[in-house]
């Protein structure tokens, strides 16, 4: 095995037990087709299905793949950030290890860098097996992330991209918890370019990005890169003001024609309940921010590995076994 291979490629994994022995037949096979050196770094995010034991199968068959074992679930990105990490290549790939991403397309993107690109990032052109809800709320995630972000991050594009060495290593530097690293990957500059691709139905198994994970996905992201959440909760008091002011020689005028709507607490009761709401909103954009100060502050390693890459799973196992044997 190749100390310093041309291509590392990083694929986080979470109960991908179907999928697993076909990603990585076709991940060799396009890899070997190329005639370059490479790396494969399978990162276990928590698998409870036997993805962990199939890994280390393959990292103890083919010493071309590198086994990173998590403690527990740490989520998508900062599987891909053990990735980047560990990887040794002149160039890594990040690729979903459940064949959306077809490994096919890797030979495009290592075809882009050849040419002088530092990042190429795949770009969806088509989406197979997706329902509709899943391709309006991604086509209006991603153009409101290019709109009220700071940096422009292409439309249509995920984690799937290759990043030159130079670019792996200044990623490395930058350890924030609450990661978007399509986001980073172009905050960072160099030479950029994009290769549309079709992106395939799931080869086995359910997604691993429910409605829930989205949201927090997107919020990470908006909160990463753009101040717009906390301008919107000045917006909303000047709104709020204005109305107040506005309203102030209305409702004289309304009393004084004698309306009977107007007479009483129920303009004030609404008044008090809109501004609470707009108040309580406030309050929430800004905790969201202050929660992520808190997150960095505790200044907490962003993941704990079980295994390190090609450590001998054996010697894991005799450990556990001497500490049941002899507790603290």
């Amino acid at each position: 095995m190749d100390a310093n291979p041309e291509i590392s490629v990083i694929a986080p994994v979470f109960n991908e037990f179907e999928s697993l022995p076909e990603f990585y037949r076709r991940v060799r096979q396009v890899l070997d087709g190329l005639a370059l050196t490479w790396e494969l770094l399978l990162v276990d995010d928590g698998s409870t299905d036997g993805s962990t034991d199939l890994i280390r199968q393959f990292a103890k068959e083919d010493p071309r793949v590198r086994a990173l074992i998590f403690a527990r679930n740490f989520g998508h990105q900062l599987a891909v950030t053990a990735g980047l990490d560990h990887c040794r290549g002149k160039a890594a790939i990040i690729i979903d290890s459940d064949l959306q991403d077809p490994p096919e397309v890797m030979a495009d993107l290592i075809a882009k860098w050849r040419e002088g690109y530092e990042v190429v990032y795949a770009m969806r052109a088509e989406r197979e097996g997706e329902t509709w809800f899943k391709l309006f709320t991604a086509s209006l995630f991603y153009r409101l992330i290019y709109r009220i972000t700071d940096v422009k991050i292409p439309l249509d594009t995920g984690d799937f991209r290759l990043l030159d060495r130079q670019v792996v290593d200044v990623l490395k530097t930058m350890r924030e918890r609450h990661r978007f690293l399509r986001g980073m990957s172009v905050w960072v500059g160099f030479r950029q370019t994009g290769v549309p691709y079709r992106r395939a139905a799931r080869f086995a198994g359910q997604t691993k990005y429910p409605l829930r994970k989205m949201i927090k996905f997107a919020s990470d992201a908006i909160t990463s890169f753009s101040y717009l959440p906390l301008q919107l909760a000045t917006y909303l008091g000047f709104a709020a003001a204005l109305l107040s002011i506005l309203a102030i020689p209305i409702v004289i005028i309304l009393r004084q024609s004698g309306m009977q709507a107007f007479l009483g607490q129920a303009t004030t009761l609404i008044a008090v309940l809109f501004l609470g709401g707009v108040q309580l909103i406030s309050l929430g954009i800004l905790g969201e921010y202050i929660g992520r100060l808190y997150d960095e502050a505790k200044g907490r390693p962003l993941y704990i590995l079980r295994q390190e890459p090609n450590q001998n799973p054996m010697s894991e196992a005799i450990g556990e076994q001497e500490q049941e044997t002899n507790p603290v």
